[in-house]
């Protein structure tokens, strides 16, 4: 696969269309299973609230995948990114209830390298709180 967004389509600026992620804790104990993280940080609210957390958080893996397929779907190949890091700034709280958590993310180019690259940053927010800080991919355009 090659990305589907061509190099000459985007300037400086362009937006990537925003994506919303519900996250519940059902999806966590999905996450936990396919990665091996079981921390019960991540599926304990006791043990969470023990070790001075709000509740149970979301993996910083899982919230970090969930932002770069905003990249990814607009890009039209995962294998186009080739190079992706975030800060973890903030956690992403999952209450035990049937709505969960929501992870909102938007994107924009920030800067057009060589070789058909652009760096594409991305903010990715929860409950009105930046969760990812430094969320940047670089990414190869057709």
């Amino acid at each position: 696969m090659t990305a589907k967004v061509s190099y000459g389509s985007v300037e400086v600026g362009t937006e990537l269309p925003a994506q919303s992620f519900p996250v519940t804790r059902a999806t966590l104990v999905q996450y936990a299973g396919a990665s091996g993280d079981f921390n019960p940080i991540h599926w304990n609210e006791k043990f969470a609230r023990e070790v001075g957390l709000p509740d149970v958080i979301a993996h910083g893996m899982f919230t970090m995948a969930e932002a770069i397929r905003v990249v990814t779907d607009w890009a039209g190949d995962p294998g186009a990114v080739v190079d992706y890091g975030v800060r973890f700034t903030k956690p992403v709280v999952v209450p035990n209830d049937d709505k969960g958590a929501l992870i909102e993310v938007s994107g924009k180019v920030a800067a057009k390298l060589d070789d058909h690259l652009v760096r594409v940053d991305l903010v990715a927010m929860c409950d009105g709180k930046k969760v990812l800080g430094m969320s940047r991919a670089v990414v190869r355009l057709a």
